[in-house]
């Protein structure tokens, strides 16, 4: 039985509407995509059952919005019932939120397709760490189900799975759904409370929540936000972001009523931008943020009020994630001052720096590791992949560092720790800490300064600070540099070499004689003197040797180019996607000229369809 999907630790996709079309909005999947659904649910049964040592594990099973979501978790659920697992089904729940939950629980499995096009499903699954499983981990669980997709029976014995004898379960799984989301809403608000402030403390909690409202009372803050019918649309958002002072201006906000492309990139969040000039229109002047999240609810990028051209815009994925990283390292060091008991990263030793650190994708952007050397702070990347990051800071935490915050700057979104996940709600929340926790003047005469404030003292900004900034002020502060956007036509390559390592190792080849001849005139266009080879897998990164093959597999491969001093000022990427049958391609560039980005990134284009050309021949 052929499966078609691709199965990767972030998850497992495909298209699973049974036209096969992957913009169809119909529910139905299909007699064949019905066994794959049972093939998994059987797979993840007897991974949990070996994971655990429990006959009988207790999972959490939810799913995003998706037309085709409630066809695939009946068969799910079917096949757990008939395992007699025991079943906390939820419903429709948010990525973050089912996360939280199953924190208490063994595991889950989560139906989602992320940001991918509507006819998409897939699964993710997850232990009780708040996170998906690790790619270790991720490739048994694929391996059983290879072997049972590859049985000449898997058809007739996805039937009889299918077949539950007692339906009296099932129903009981039903009935219970209520119950167990409203646990799952419980147990989400409580952790992001955690996420935001940095502590389980609540005393801490309500101090530094204090700072939010009583800002929001002195200068009302109101923020917009797209559901685009996502699973967030049943989730805290429209409770939480209120409770906290703040004004919130949901629409499209009925579940399941997908009313553009998914996938929160620029192109879409120009939907909220329009809300939020039509409110500035009608006089609301405190409508200045918004975000719109994808399908599953871990991702959320942003858009904002340009108080000097008078109109609302997205921010680009890589500058939403730089804006996170200032706030976040920022909001270190000010807790650290201001919040009792006050001192602790001192005690730990690394308020100055040494054992702070902020874990990333291969292809972030290197503005990333301007901000990280103003605030003294190491930076680590790690192959592309959610996962991957993850556990690259679990890595780090045990070698004694702080990492506050990690993530994928290509895609947007932050994950703040203790989360293993993105969440728009700290990705809001970062930028509203950044907005309402300014300076104030202490009864002694001295002053306290607030995030930005403390971001600009330690990027040698002073000159930049003034009392009533913006967010446009504060992504002027920004490291200037050019990103190729991950969603952009030109960043997806379809190739048809098989062997995407080969490939790469072609591609070293063209690129080492395009070097010899162009070496000249790239010092002269772009300053670039020198370059090196970064190779990524799972959680490491490292330069490869001079006469070492660039064939690292499914790996990124990154060319990273040093001006005459020595200092990386560019990169081209590339690597083939995980979860979409595509080559991925990017360059980032220190500056402010497009065009440069432009070129570095056709360049790099024709060599790898010039590879490609000589595979096939």
């Amino acid at each position: 039985m052929e499966h078609k999907m691709i199965l990767s630790a972030s998850g497992w996709r495909k298209v699973f509407v049974q036209s096969g079309n992957e913009e169809d909005t119909s529910s139905e999947i299909g007699k064949e995509n019905t066994a794959l659904a049972a093939l998994i649910a059987e797979s993840f049964a007897e991974y949990m059952t070996e994971r655990t040592g429990k006959a009988f594990p207790t999972v959490a099973i939810g799913m995003d919005t998706r037309p085709t979501g409630t066809e695939i978790a009946e068969a799910v659920l079917k096949v757990l019932c008939e395992k007699k697992f025991n079943i906390h089904f939820t419903g429709i729940i948010s990525a973050p939120e089912i996360f939280s939950y199953a924190r208490s629980l063994d595991g889950f499995l989560y139906i989602s397709a992320s940001h991918n096009p509507i006819g998409h499903n897939g699964i993710k699954f997850g232990m009780n760490d708040g996170g998906v499983i690790d790619a270790e981990e991720a490739k048994k669980l694929s391996d059983i189900f290879k072997e049972k997709c590859a049985s000449p029976d898997a058809e007739s014995h996805a039937e009889k799975l299918l077949s539950l004898k007692d339906n009296d379960i099932l129903d009981t799984v039903h009935q219970n759904q209520m119950r167990y989301k409203k646990e799952a809403l419980e147990a989400y608000e409580s952790f992001i409370r955690t996420v935001i402030t940095g502590s389980t403390n609540k005393e801490i909690q309500d101090s530094i929540f204090s700072y939010i409202k009583n800002a929001s009372k002195e200068n009302t803050l109101s923020i917009a936000c797209d559901m685009n019918g996502s699973s967030r649309t049943l989730s805290i958002d429209k409770n939480f972001i209120p409770s906290l002072g703040l004004n919130f201006y949901p629409f499209n906000n009925e579940p399941g009523k997908i009313a553009h492309a998914i996938i929160p990139e620029p192109e879409n969040l120009v939907h909220c931008a329009n809300v939020i000039n039509d409110m500035q229109a009608d006089g609301d002047r405190s409508v200045t943020l918004g975000y719109m999240p994808d399908c599953d609810g871990d991702r959320g990028n942003l858009v904002y009020w340009d108080s000097k051209e008078n109109e609302a815009k997205p921010i680009k994925a890589q500058e939403v994630f730089a804006l996170c990283v200032v706030a976040e390292t920022a909001f270190e060091f000010w807790k650290n001052e201001n919040i009792k008991p006050r001192g602790l990263l001192n005690k730990a030793k690394n308020i100055n720096g040494e054992k702070l650190a902020v874990c990333v994708n291969c292809p972030t952007s290197m503005r990333i590791d301007s901000i990280c050397r103003s605030f003294n702070t190491d930076i680590f990347r790690a192959e592309v992949g959610e996962a991957n990051v993850v556990n690259l800071a679990r890595e780090k935490r045990k070698e004694g560092y702080t990492v506050r915050i990690l993530g994928e700057g290509s895609n947007g979104g932050n994950i703040t720790h203790p989360s293993c996940v993105r969440d728009p709600l700290a990705t809001l929340f970062a930028i509203v800490k950044l907005l309402t926790i300014r300076d104030v003047k202490n009864s002694d005469g001295t002053v306290s300064k607030g995030l930005f404030h403390i971001w600009c003292e330690k990027s040698n900004q002073e000159f930049r600070y003034k009392n009533d900034f913006t967010l446009l002020d504060v992504l002027e502060s920004l490291p200037k540099y050019k990103t190729t956007g991950v969603s952009e036509e030109r960043a997806v390559l379809k190739i048809e070499s098989e062997d995407k390592g080969l490939l790469k190792d072609r591609f070293k080849t063209i690129f080492l004689k395009e070097w010899e001849n162009h070496k000249e005139e790239m010092e002269a266009i772009y300053g670039i003197k020198s370059f090196k080879a970064v190779l990524t897998n799972g959680t490491k990164e490292r330069f490869a040797k001079e006469n070492e093959s660039w064939n690292n597999s499914s790996g990124g491969l990154k060319i990273l180019f040093y001006n005459a001093e020595e200092n990386p000022i560019a990169f081209i990427w590339m690597r083939a996607s995980g979860t979409e049958p595509v080559f991925r391609v990017m360059c980032d560039i220190q500056g402010e000229e497009e065009s440069a980005e432009r070129s570095l990134l056709r360049w790099e284009t024709s060599m790898i369809k010039k590879a490609d050309t000589v595979a096939n021949c």
